[in-house]
Formats: structure tokens, C-alpha cells, sequence
């Protein structure tokens, strides 16, 4: 059988290693428009900072080696330009002698990936804006900081590629800025939980321009300037655009093959396309988000080396045969800023909200070890669940441990396992590396409490919308020391210490609708409870708390609020304490 991969990296190149080691007799031609044919794209903004010192370790593998070890006709500079489907040919181009010829297939494999996105901005073909999807673009990068040395970087786009590269110049000694047209950074994540990584950024030195768009480039002798809508400019000497990837499918779409409703190129369970005998993986596809049901884009390496698996498996058998399926993506991602990781998986609540799916959300401050054993750090996790107990999704930010809360939540979710089974998951204890309630088992008991009545909360932005609109219809109540009180706190609110609430009660009024907080929600719960049973009806807990409010509507100044420079409080769980939050 002839087959032939467009496309090599994480889609095309794991492909044709996985065909070769079913079969020793398929004849497998990779071709790659670019000059490597499998490189570590998702470690290219590290080069920058030096982080990654050595640009070849970014090499998977090279040519020599991979036609060696799999027996794999490579030609990489060398383009597709047509497919034709009733000849079962491709027309393919050498880029270095201008050669064309026609390849004949039996199967083709369809991995051309995904372009930056470059919207038409007057003076974007200037030499001082690039863009980074590959090896060629890194080194037009670093030749730039070489020659000019540039000392103030632009970054258009807030997303996992764009901050990791404003990251990376910032440790390189670049006073850098990110533009972003949202009003938030990290789309994948509700605004609260960006707000966390925006604080982060700032205080690092990293300048954030939200809810702004690119007017034009204007390039100078010396330097460039980027003009916003808003009339700010902002001088650099470098920019990268980062501001999105849409599918390459180019070949596809002229080849007459189905396209979906993304634009990405239309597959089914085998991942064959419109064309039985045409297989496609990777950024250029479309595929299902396994919470939501509807077809999606998610371009991330994970699943395109998944997909290229089954793939590979699909394409050498008959079609009764084929068997193994992909059974869709829930986007579980991951991001370095600075020293905090933020990830996540399945729907955020905006995307939950945009597809009429009633939910609930919580969020809890936790520590990523045992509070009692030092090294301690914070994680904000936040989880979205249906009001039948089925997890939507979840967010998680930290220093330490956010990888593993999610991984685990990831994997709830694919399992089918909902809201109650996550307080019922046995996960590795000793206090160097979690607690005997870990923040996974405290996220599914507050969430399972909620479900049951048992803890009715309010989130931030419905309460700043309520004391916005009608500031005197609600009370609302910290149950924090006085210490923390002065520190700051929500406009209007009454301290009420909850060791002291007992005695303090006849300072609330029962008739009015009273919201209680604290400073990560756990003593607000325990309020809330109290003041349920002492007569209290219209009562509700803040999730999240205070740390989380002030993060996310900025009305407070609480600096530095996932440093480890404190003892993590008696709240934040430890082992062999009361419940808590359950």
C-alpha cells in the first residue's frame, strides 16, 4: 500500500512512525513544506529566553535519522499543491529546484496544520513584526535580537503562545507589552481566574494593554510604533503577532473535500474525511469537544499526536476493519507564567453560559500540600458542573499542584464520573505533596453541597451587578478579623468576626437579604451555616471570597495575593481538622 502524509511534526511524523511499525511493506512518503519535518513547537518561545539554550534540542528528529530508522521516503522543502482525487495523485513542488511531480497514493494523510492569523494592519509587513509557529520564524526572531538588539517588545495577543513569548523577553531584559482586544487574557478562562494571571504579569514588570486593538504599524528609521484604537502608542523595537491560528485547509477545500461550520476540515470517528480513502489530523481538523457535544477547534499537540495514532491505525485497514475511533477533545491545557501554572480542562462558565447550559460554579482557595508542612503554596481551582452533577469543566491556578488537580478533573470528566465522585477519589497523601482532603475532593464536597441546597452561594460579578444597581437591597457581612477588615474589604460591608457571630446576631437583620465572605470562603460557609440555623432565610456565601472579588473587579488593592510570604491560615484545610467546607 502507497501512502502518503502532508504535513510532518506532531500530526504527520507520529503518523508515519505508527505506520511503520504496523507495517514493514507499506511504501510512506512524508512531505513538509518546511525544512524539518518534526520540531518542538510548543518550545520555541523558550529559545528566546535562552531557557532552552541549544536551538537543535528543539529538533524532534531530523531526516537522516527518521528515513533510517522507519524506511520513510522524507521530503521536507517540499509543497503540495493539488490533490487530485480521481487519479489519487498530489502534485508536489521542491521548493529548493522548482521540480513539480505527482505522487500517487492509495491513502493520504492530510496534517497541514494551522497559520497565525495576520489580520490586513497597515504596516504589518514591516521587518519588526513576526509571528512564531516554526523553527524559520524563531530564527528570524533571534537573528532580530542579535542584530539590533532590541530593548522594548510589543505582544499582540494574550493567548498561551503570546504570553509565554512576552514571558520569555521579559526574562531576556525586554521591557515588554501585551495588547490584548478582550477585555481579559486567556480566553479559556472564566475572568476571574485570568484576573489572577493579569496580577501575576504586572507584578513581574510585564505592561497589560486589555481591551484595545491594533490600529496600524507605523515603522521608523529606528524603531516601530504601534498605534491602538484607543490613539495610545506604544514604541517597540520588536513586535510578534499572536493572536490566533485558523486551520490550513487550502488543499482540502480546492481538493473539493468537506469543510465544517469552524472552517476546520470535516472527519469522522475514523478520521477519515469526505473522501474515504483521505485521512486528516491535527490543527487543521475539526473535532467534537466531548463536554458540549458540538464541533470545535482545539489546536493542541496532545490530541493531534492522538489523532495521527488512530489514524495511522485506520489508514492500513479495510473499512469493516477500521475500528479505532477518536472520541473527541475536552482542551485540557496548560501555561507557564513566570512561577505559576494555569490550566485547564473541558468548558469554562462563559462557554457553558453561550450554550444554554444551566450550571453552577465554585471556587475555592486551597493550599497545594498539607498547610503544616512548609513550601506550601496556593491554588485557585474553580469547577463548573450541571445542575444534574455532571462536571462541565475546571480551571486551576498556582505555583504548585494546578497540573495535578486538573489532570485528575480531566480525568473525571472523560470517565464520566460527576460532581459527587469526585469527593469520593483516593488520591496520593503525605504532606510534602497534598492533604488528606485534597483540593480535588474539596472542590467536589462544596460543589455537592450546593447541588443539595445545603450552600447557597453568590459569585462576584452577580454581586458587584447587585451593589451596583441596588447597593441598600442587600447587607453584606464579613465574617474576617478586624485585622483583615482594615486591610480592605467590600464597600458598605458590616465585620461580624464568626467567632463572634453567635453573640453579634441581633446586629443583623433577619427580613433583608444578607451575603457573607471571607477571604477564600471557608469561614463564610461556616457563617452561612449559622446563620441558616439561627433564622436566617435569604442568605448566601461568596464564593471564592474576598481574594477573589478583589482580584476580579479591581476595586480593592490586596497586592501580591498568591505569594507564599504568610503561614497559610487554619482555613485553607488542614489534616485532622473539622470538615470545613463539607
Amino acid at each position: 500500500m502507497k501512502i502518503v502524509i502532508i504535513g510532518g511534526v506532531a500530526g504527520g511524523a507520529t503518523a508515519a512512525a505508527r505506520l511503520r511499525r504496523i507495517s514493514e511493506t507499506a511504501d510512506i512518503v512524508l512531505v513538509e513544506r518546511g525544512p524539518y519535518i518534526s520540531f518542538a513547537n510548543c518550545g520555541l518561545p523558550y529559545h528566546i529566553s535562552g531557557v532552552i539554550a541549544e536551538r537543535d534540542k528543539l529538533l524532534v528528529t531530523r531526516e537522516p535519522m527518521f528515513e533510517a530508522r522507519y524506511r520513510i521516503d522524507v521530503r521536507s522543502s517540499t509543497e503540495a499543491l493539488a490533490i487530485d482525487r480521481a487519479a489519487r495523485t498530489v502534485r508536489l513542488r521542491n521548493l529548493q529546484t522548482g521540480v513539480e511531480t505527482d505522487e500517487p497514493y492509495d491513502r493520504l494523510l492530510l496534517s497541514p496544520g494551522a497559520e497565525p492569523v495576520r489580520p490586513r494592519i497597515a504596516g504589518a509587513d514591516s521587518r519588526r513584526v513576526f509571528t512564531l509557529r516554526n523553527i524559520p520564524d524563531l530564527d528570524r526572531i533571534m537573528s532580530a535580537l542579535g542584530k539590533a538588539r532590541p530593548r522594548r517588545a510589543v505582544v499582540i495577543g494574550g493567548g498561551y503562545v503570546g504570553l509565554e513569548v512576552a514571558e520569555n523577553f521579559h526574562e531576556r531584559g525586554l521591557l515588554t507589552t501585551v495588547v490584548e482586544g478582550a477585555p481579559q487574557i486567556l480566553a479559556p478562562f472564566d475572568e476571574e481566574m485570568a484576573a489572577i494571571v493579569q496580577a501575576h504579569l504586572r507584578e513581574h514588570g510585564v505592561e497589560l494593554t486589555l481591551n484595545d486593538k491594533i490600529e496600524r504599524f507605523e515603522d521608523r528609521p529606528d524603531d516601530i510604533v504601534v498605534v491602538l484604537a484607543s490613539g495610545r502608542r506604544i514604541e517597540a523595537d520588536i513586535v510578534v503577532m499572536s493572536i490566533g491560528v485558523k486551520p490550513e485547509t487550502t488543499l482540502a477545500r480546492e481538493a473539493g473535500l468537506e469543510l465544517g461550520a469552524t472552517g476546520g476540515i470535516k472527519v469522522d470517528e475514523r478520521l477519515a474525511t469526505s473522501d474515504s480513502d483521505i485521512f486528516a489530523v491535527g490543527d487543521a481538523i475539526e473535532v467534537v469537544n466531548r463536554v458540549s457535544g458540538r464541533q470545535t477547534l482545539i489546536p493542541l499537540a496532545g490530541p493531534a499526536n492522538r489523532q495521527a495514532r488512530i489514524a495511522a491505525d485506520n489508514m492500513l485497514a479495510s473499512g469493516a476493519d477500521a475500528r479505532a475511533s477518536y472520541g473527541g477533545t475536552m482542551g485540557t491545557a496548560i501555561l507557564k507564567v513566570f512561577d505559576l501554572a494555569a490550566a485547564c480542562t473541558g468548558l469554562n462558565e462563559r462557554q457553558a453560559a453561550a450554550l444554554e447550559i444551566p450550571h453552577k460554579a465554585v471556587i475555592i482557595h486551597a493550599a497545594s500540600h498539607a498547610s503544616y508542612y512548609p513550601g506550601g503554596k496556593p491554588i485557585a481551582l474553580k469547577l463548573v458542573f450541571a445542575l444534574d452533577g455532571r462536571i462541565l469543566g475546571a480551571q486551576a491556578i498556582g505555583a504548585d499542584g494546578a497540573d495535578k488537580r486538573i489532570d485528575v478533573i480531566a480525568t473525571a470528566i472523560g470517565a464520566g464520573l460527576g460532581v459527587d465522585d469526585l469527593t469520593e477519589l483516593e488520591l496520593a497523601y503525605a504532606p510534602p505533596f497534598g492533604s488528606a482532603k485534597d483540593p480535588v475532593n474539596v472542590v467536589g464536597y462544596v460543589a455537592g453541597n450546593v447541588l443539595l441546597g445545603f450552600h447557597e452561594v453568590i459569585d462576584w460579578r452577580e454581586l458587584r451587578d447587585l451593589l451596583k444597581a441596588a447597593p441598600s437591597s442587600v447587607q453584606i457581612v464579613d465574617v474576617r478579623t478586624p485585622t483583615e477588615f482594615s486591610a480592605g474589604t467590600i464597600p458598605g460591608a458590616l465585620n461580624v468576626e464568626v467567632d463572634r457571630l453567635r453573640e453579634r446576631l441581633g446586629e443583623i437583620d433577619p427580613g433583608r437579604p444578607l451575603v457573607v465572605f471571607c477571604q477564600v470562603g471557608l469561614r463564610g460557609y461556616l457563617a452561612y451555616r449559622i446563620l441558616k440555623q439561627s433564622g436566617f432565610t435569604d442568605v448566601r456565601n461568596l464564593t471564592g471570597g474576598f481574594k477573589t472579588y478583589s482580584l476580579a473587579t479591581g476595586e480593592q488593592s490586596t497586592p501580591n495575593l498568591l505569594a507564599d510570604k504568610t503561614k497559610l491560615r487554619m482555613e485553607e484545610g488542614r489534616e485532622g481538622e473539622p470538615a470545613g467546607h463539607i
